[in-house]
């Protein structure tokens, strides 16, 4: 029987020692008897350890015959497998209809990613003729099951009326729904909605509230944002040291225009002593970063002697 195969390979599953790779070796044999019997999670098992070469060789080539015994009795997660490697050119020439087959059988047993892919391939005419409307259900499918990339297409889609009349409370809806899940772009993106207030009202309070968490999560123009408004004083009260240390969260990171506003201030010591060596050294960096404005702003001061 399967099961008897399958006892011994649980056993090694459930034990966290340091002889990792001996344990692997012996679950893949386990696997291997029970796949050859045609149990269908240990053909995906088996695929798994050969596609990441755990516990086996890595073969691709086997990797992917696993994955197909296993998709052709309706295995979702290698029916899944599948629509990557042929997507991806892993172990297989690539071949995306292929791929939009392994995908769609996958996404009609309501496998998220598969759901996502699906999309992402009508969205872009890959594989499939371009068809934003079968993206957007696609990406529907998954949202609704808390997919937060998802999410974060739909807003985009409806924010720009792309395969959708524009419908910007819409865009909000679905940003909203990822950013609650910690997602730092479509914080960013609710910030800078709230902030421009196009198609919705000015709230420059809320926008530093969504600014904020996609900030803290090191996302470069939402710290860069949070500078401006601190600097300028909009939706809160001016603090310049505050301007300073955003802007220099995103500057050492490489934002451009960050170490640009950066330089600006220790030049004309405002919210700093004024500094106008270290102004030039954030110059430069803004310079090596590609804005011209730093570069005439270094080359000035080095002229000058500084």
């Amino acid at each position: 029987m399967v099961y008897k195969y399958l006892k011994k390979l649980f056993f090694y599953n459930r034990r966290k020692r340091s002889y990792l790779g001996e344990s692997l070796t012996i679950a893949a044999k386990s696997y291997q008897k029970a796949a050859e019997r045609g149990h269908t999670t240990s053909q995906y098992h088996l695929g798994l350890l050969y596609q990441e070469g755990k516990g086996v060789p890595q073969d691709l080539t086997t990797a992917i015959s696993w994955y197909q015994k296993a998709a052709e009795q309706g295995h979702a997660i290698s029916q899944y497998h599948l629509g990557l490697l042929y997507q991806d050119r892993k172990g297989v020439r690539q071949d995306l209809a292929t791929a939009v087959t392994w995908y769609q059988k996958a996404a009609e047993q309501g496998y998220v990613i598969a759901q996502y892919h699906l999309g992402v391939l009508y969205q872009d005419g890959k594989g499939v003729p371009q068809d934003v409307a079968t993206a957007i259900s696609w990406y529907k499918k998954a949202a609704e099951q808390r997919h937060i990339t998802s999410q974060y297409h739909l807003g985009l889609l409806y924010q720009d009326g792309k395969g959708v009349p524009q419908d910007v409370a819409t865009a909000i809806s679905w940003y909203q729904k990822a950013a609650e899940q910690g997602h730092a772009i479509s914080q960013y993106h609710l910030g800078l909605l709230y902030q421009d207030g196009k198609d919705v009202p000015q709230d420059l309070t809320t926008a530093i509230s969504w600014y904020q968490k996609a900030a803290d999560q090191r996302h470069i123009t939402s710290q860069y944002h949070l500078g401006v408004l601190y600097q300028d004083g909009k939706g809160v009260r001016q603090d310049l040291t505050t301007a300073i240390s955003w802007y220099q969260k995103a500057a050492e990171q490489g934002h451009a225009i960050s170490q640009y506003h950066l330089g600006l201030l220790y030049q004309d010591g405002k919210g700093v002593r004024q500094d106008k060596f270290q102004a030039k050294e954030w110059f430069g960096k803004a310079c090596d970063s590609g804005d011209q404005n730093g570069c005439d702003k270094y080359r000035i001061l080095n002229e000058s002697g500084y």
